[in-house]
């Protein structure tokens, strides 16, 4: 698809591989690769699930300062809305979605696995973001969706320090989900995703745009989002398909077809 990020598809679940040598740093092509990819998975109906990886020495690094460095205020002001929005287009990928940590996931990089519904780290992986350390602070939403994470108040030291994160520590902040053994991690992500190969496609597509809306209003109004979109699985396939199998054979024994 792209020169440095790219879609594979295997058994319902796909890979968005980042592959920009040394550091999968995100210059301005790198974001729009990875808008595309985004925006395939999404509209594939082949995709079941989603794993964002960047191979097995490092996540993302961040953003391209070299790059960087030579964009004036005009420039950022003109380049911001689609740095923001290239990486918010994996956060609106409409199927479960798992960020596959090893080695730096900072600056751009830690708001690219934000961007994911979970994420899987190795134990040697740093997370961070060092912004405020090149005087400036995260513009690709994590100050937004890290503090919707693990709290403001624990979002606002890492990004107010700009340290690197251990696993352990993100661990226990809720940064990231699991940790394993390095050489684990794109399997783990993988043996993640593949859970949902033959899911209730519609039904997940469901709950996660009625947890991510309602993230951002008040209990009244999220509950009716929840309602909207109970009450629209009614009229789908896998409602009919899931409800006549628990009654003739019990539990998770579906056989969904996506519709």
């Amino acid at each position: 698809m792209g020169e440095f990020v790219n879609l594979t598809v295997a058994d319902g679940v796909g890979t968005i591989r980042l592959d920009r040598p040394k550091m999968n740093a995100l210059n301005v092509q790198v974001q729009e690769e990875i808008r595309a990819a985004a925006v395939e998975a999404s509209t594939n109906d082949e995709v079941r699930a989603v794993v964002i990886y960047g191979g097995e020495k490092v996540f993302a690094a961040g953003a391209d300062i070299k790059e960087m460095a030579e964009m004036s205020y005009p420039d950022m002001v003109k380049r911001s809305g689609p740095l923001q929005s290239s990486l918010s287009a994996v956060a609106a990928i409409p199927k479960p979605t798992v960020a596959a940590i090893t080695g730096y996931a900072l600056g751009g990089g830690c708001e690219l696995a934000l961007c994911a519904d979970y994420r899987i780290a190795a134990e040697d992986a740093k997370l961070g973001q060092p912004e405020i350390l090149l005087g400036i602070i995260p513009g690709a939403g994590g100050t937004q969706r890290l503090s919707r994470l693990i709290g403001p108040s624990k979002a606002k030291d890492l990004i107010y320090t700009g340290r690197f994160v251990d696993t352990a520590e993100s661990l226990r902040i809720g940064l990231v989900d699991q940790v394993v053994p390095a050489a684990e991690v794109y399997d783990a992500a993988v043996a993640w995703a593949g859970q949902f190969s033959g899911a209730a496609a519609l039904a997940l597509r469901a709950a996660k745009q009625a947890i991510d809306a309602g993230l951002g209003v008040d209990l009244h109004t999220g509950l009716e989002i929840e309602r909207q979109q109970f009450a629209a699985l009614f009229a789908t396939e896998d409602r009919a398909t899931g409800m006549k199998s628990f009654v003739e054979n019990g539990p998770g024994k579906a056989r969904f077809s996506g519709n």
